[in-house]
């Protein structure tokens, strides 16, 4: 069966401020020294999933960037820009209809734009066991993420008893003690964020749980390859409602299962992901260019030009860019979203 990766790169990454910014979001950083987040998000599922084959829904004001970004790696056609930023049910929703009427069926396999995967191999093959699984019939697949600690970052999916592949159910973000009887269980893994299903079958999910945002997606797909079809995207996709996809369809829906990936994965979601980027010095600071520490332990320093001084100080991240300096305790790394919000709503808009 035909088989379709669908990238999502439509995020503003304001927790990864002020690394992050709107010229510049997360995704086309190169955080690991390799190259941008994109496009090691390309590179590593291209020996699964042909590169002519893959899409990437993004905002319409990094249409070009991300075009231009790949450097050959996608099709202009295979970018799909969306005029409003509608949450990931939409965005998907786009995706499966784009080819179901421009290219047929197939399986398809969602990724985020701005996840790090140290064991690629490991990664490719749970990822060809998710393709085999939704080929066979009409699962919904999601991986899942082995926990190794309790966090109370990322959600949890919930596994049946006996071992098995079938979600009994999606959790929230959990508080510290629940996160380790979560852990000490067994059953439960973190959610990825990744999928896979086929384009038909999805569809069918949005029109049976979210008939509205099905309805609105078939009136583009009636336009899709017309010279009307732009216009119907910039009318009808911002009156999409928002609604993730694990809230509008993976809660909700039968024939859910997840299977387990055990291959480094961090959704680098905000600055303390650093320290999974890059090794740790003797004291356990994790350092990215010039810095000097004396007696400092357990850190991250980021730098741009400048050198980074630290004495007698732990726990703390510290990013210099040319126009910025941030101090920041690592357990408030998850406030950094609403300095950016402090920033907004000061004016100070030439931080962003």
């Amino acid at each position: 069966m035909k088989r379709y990766g669908v990238i999502m790169a439509g995020g503003s990454g304001t927790r990864f401020w002020p690394l992050s910014r709107k010229s510049l979001p997360k995704q086309f950083l190169n955080l690991t020294g390799k190259d941008s987040m994109l496009n090691e998000t390309i590179d590593r599922i291209s020996p699964v999933i042909s590169r002519e084959d893959i899409f990437v829904v993004t905002n319409a004001a990094y249409a070009e960037l991300t075009f231009d970004a790949a450097d050959g790696r996608i099709c202009r056609d295979h970018i799909l820009a969306e005029p409003a930023a509608r949450n990931t049910a939409a965005c998907i929703g786009y995706a499966a209809m784009e080819i179901i009427r421009k290219y047929g069926d197939g399986v398809m396999g969602i990724f985020a734009s701005d996840h790090f995967i140290r064991e690629e191999e490991a990664f490719r093959k749970v990822l060809e066991q998710a393709i085999a699984e939704a080929e066979t019939g009409d699962r919904l697949v999601t991986i899942g993420i082995r926990p190794y600690f309790p966090s109370t970052g990322y959600g949890y999916i919930k596994r049946k008893a006996g071992g098995g592949f079938e979600v009994e159910e999606f959790v929230e973000k959990p508080d510290a003690e629940t996160a380790r009887q979560y852990l000490a269980s067994g059953r439960y893994l973190w959610n990825s964020g990744m999928f896979v299903w086929k384009a038909s079958v999805i569809l069918r999910q949005f029109e049976k749980l979210l008939p509205d945002i099905y309805a609105a997606l078939l009136r583009i797909g009636e336009q899709m390859g017309t010279d009307s079809e732009k216009e119907a995207v910039a009318e009808i996709y911002p009156t999409i409602p928002k609604i993730s996809i694990d809230y509008g369809i993976m809660e909700r829906a039968d024939h859910v299962i997840v299977l387990e990936g055990d291959f480094g994965w961090n959704d680098v979601g905000s600055l303390d992901a650093i320290q999974t980027l890059y090794a740790p010095d003797e004291n356990g600071n994790h350092i990215h260019g010039e810095s000097i520490c004396l007696d400092a332990h357990h850190c991250i320093s980021y730098g741009t030009d400048k050198l980074i001084s630290l004495i007698g100080v732990e726990n703390l991240i510290v990013v210099e860019t040319k126009d910025t300096v941030l101090v920041c305790e690592k357990s408030r790394a998850q406030d950094v979203k609403k300095l950016v919000e402090q920033l907004e709503t000061d004016g100070k808009t030439q931080y962003l």
